[in-house]
């Protein structure tokens, strides 16, 4: 990606002094450092509304759907971006609800995607976002990860969002695996790790 590109950078997780929120600080100085602007959104911070309401799945379905007003915001910034990161913990195998109900709520249609007339394969509206990224952390065990749940937050991010949304962005996936039995330096080696890549984007 050649310089000046503006990321957009979710960040998913309640306590500011947490790994996944050095994870956040590593992403950015990251970006920063090799030119590229980083925009922040830390849901907890916003305190992010995940639930879509009642009125919003009736809309989602008619044609001109426009987000609500507290979502607009973060619509626009999504549509403004060269590249998304999430950054989060992984929590049963799946992202946090916050980050799950800002994809329900900003990756909407006429933002993200617009509905096939046909009924066919959803349209991608996404086409400048060329890198999608997601760094995140697991207390289960690769195999575990890997072999026996197959990875299911890989492949509904990759599959089930990115190639619906944006389908000739770049993806990666930066996991720690084994949280659960790391200890500091095993967790500074890969904030380091998370530096470097995001430093070389």
């Amino acid at each position: 990606m050649s310089s000046g590109k503006t990321i957009l950078v979710v960040f998913a997780h309640p306590q500011s002094n947490s790994l996944a929120a050095a994870l956040k600080d590593a992403v950015t100085e990251g970006l920063t450092g090799a030119g590229h602007g980083a925009d922040i959104i830390d849901l907890y911070a916003d305190d992010f509304e995940a639930r879509l309401s009642t009125d919003e799945r009736t809309r989602f379905v008619q044609p001109g759907y426009e987000p609500p007003a507290d979502a607009a915001d973060y619509c626009d910034r999504l549509k403004a971006a060269d590249g998304v990161v999430f950054v989060f913990p992984q929590w049963w195998f799946g992202m946090p609800a916050i980050l799950k109900g800002f994809v329900d709520r900003v990756f909407v249609p006429g933002v993200a995607f617009d509905p096939d007339p046909a009924g066919g394969r959803l349209i991608p509206r996404l086409d400048d976002i060329r890198t999608f990224d997601v760094v995140t952390t697991t207390g289960s065990p690769r195999w575990i990860t890997e072999l026996y749940m197959r990875n299911p937050v890989r492949r509904q991010i990759r599959n089930g969002i990115m190639k619906v949304c944006c389908r000739h962005a770049r993806f990666r996936m930066l996991s720690m695996y084994d949280l659960d039995r790391a200890d500091r330096a095993d967790c500074e080696k890969f904030i380091t790790r998370v530096r470097e890549a995001f430093a070389s984007i």
